[in-house]
């Protein structure tokens, strides 16, 4: 047999296992698709910001008889825009992943998809329950930062499961609401680069790599 075919060989045998072993059906579409609707809603949040207090504008916790009433006229648009933004991503990509599982012929419901799901919904749910429990406090100039942090720790914790790119998108989270705890005033600002300029980044780059 030549050196040629035995690794021809070995390269389908690796990409067979990869198969099995990992989740390849993740849309790079759906990450850019995901980075936009960021975007929308980081400009839908800071246009309902505009009308808060000056204290809220910064995230900050005042202790105003008025301040119970003006959080919750506040904070309620914002949580309709984030859990908004939230389930269009989450749709998406479950549409657009589904899409290109099928014009592979590659499972979309296995073992590995749902171990994927697994170890990327344990810390995102940790973190989301943390955040409410903040939020419940007042600790407004918490909120963004912990948002990054869990969600990069739920991607790197994900990646073991699908493209190495998604531990890379994740360390970047970490390190980006790592620094965004070090200037709570500027939460929405690192959001919107976290969940949108990086989303858009990391999209593009899957896309053009295994999308097309």
């Amino acid at each position: 047999m030549k050196e040629t075919d035995i690794k021809d060989d070995l390269a389908s045998i690796r990409s067979l296992m990869e198969r099995s072993s990992k989740f390849i059906s993740l849309s790079g579409l759906s990450g850019i698709l995901a980075g936009v609707y960021a975007l929308v809603g980081a400009i839908a949040a800071y246009k309902i910001l505009q009308h808060a207090p000056p204290y809220q504008l910064s995230f900050g916790v005042d202790t105003s008889p008025d301040y119970a009433d003006s959080t919750t006229t506040i904070l309620l648009p914002l949580i309709l825009v984030a859990i908004t933004v939230l389930a269009v991503s989450i749709l998406t990509a479950i549409i657009l992943s589904y899409r290109k599982a099928q014009q592979k012929s590659q499972p979309f419901w296995s073992k590995t998809s749902k171990a994927l799901l697994f170890h990327m919904a344990t810390p995102l749910l940790a973190g989301g329950l943390l955040i409410i429990i903040f939020i419940a406090r007042g600790y407004f100039g918490i909120v963004a930062p912990a948002s990054l942090i869990f969600y990069g720790l739920s991607l790197v914790s994900a990646s073991n499961f699908t493209f190495n790119a998604v531990k890379s998108l994740g360390l970047c989270e970490i390190v980006l609401g790592l620094i965004s705890a070090l200037y709570p005033g500027y939460g929405l600002y690192f959001w919107a680069i976290g969940f949108g300029v990086l989303h858009i980044i990391y999209g593009s780059v899957m896309y053009l790599k295994y999308d097309r």
